[in-house]
């Protein structure tokens, strides 16, 4: 392994899997220039492993949308700080609207079928907390699009959906710190534990700022991890 780049972790899994989460934690530090090609022998040789394990990493990392393809190979993400900004102000009227419509309309409630369940899943990480991890990122967008579907109106859930896949990447910034976790865990519980007692007005100030929370520490890691690598590009010999 080269110096400054993480490290496998040590677990029974697959190679591939390993290689991936290794090379996917060295990405969000913004380890690798956004400009160089992410070439697989360079890669097999910072992580010490043959290409085939890197290969299927990459191919996944690509689904993630972390690594984009060019005509000359594979690149990291690079994200659009302004894009970032409008995506989340979509993310924001979206799942807010899930709550407006059913405050507004007593014949409108959340289905405790759907929700209670991913509800009861939140409580179990509660008494569980895992680490920080950038996959985490599949359970929060899973928790929302379950709360925004619970309200009654797929259609939202569907164009939330849209929104996720275009801001996945960026994203996982958000998953760095075991206090980051924790405060997600327990507004997640708190939001829906809110809509499904009725408690709208409460629930929404805690999902707006659970949301605006996750866009400033986004965009400022995005913007940091921009820096972190114009910098290394900057110094290299």
């Amino acid at each position: 392994m080269s110096e400054g780049f993480s490290g496998l972790p040590e677990t029974e899994g697959p190679l591939a899997a390993r290689v991936y989460v290794a090379l996917r934690a060295d990405l969000m530090a913004g380890r690798y220039e956004p400009g160089k090609r992410l070439g697989e022998e360079r890669l097999a040789g910072i992580y010490g492993v043959s290409r085939t394990p890197v290969r299927e990493a990459l191919s996944r990392l690509s689904a993630d949308g972390l690594v984009s393809r060019e005509v000359d190979g594979l690149y990291p993400y690079r994200p659009r700080i302004d894009q970032l900004n409008d995506l989340y102000e979509v993310r924001l009227t979206l799942e807010l609207r899930g709550l407006a419509r059913a405050a507004a309309d007593p014949d409108i409630r959340h289905d405790a079928d759907l929700l209670g369940p991913e509800l009861e899943r939140w409580y179990r990480l509660r008494d569980a907390p895992p680490g920080p991890d950038a996959g985490f990122v599949e359970s929060d967008e899973r928790y929302h699009l379950t709360l925004l579907a619970a309200s009654g109106n797929p259609q939202l859930a569907e164009a939330l959906q849209v929104v996720n896949n275009r801001i996945r990447p960026a994203r996982m910034f958000d998953y760095f710190t075991a206090e980051r976790m924790a405060d997600t865990i327990r507004e997640h519980i708190a939001i829906a534990e809110g809509a499904l007692e009725g408690r709208y007005e409460e629930a929404t100030a805690i999902l707006t700022r659970h949301i605006e929370t996750s866009r400033s520490i986004v965009v400022g890691r995005a913007e940091a991890a921009l820096t972190w690598a114009h910098l290394a590009n900057a110094v290299r010999p």
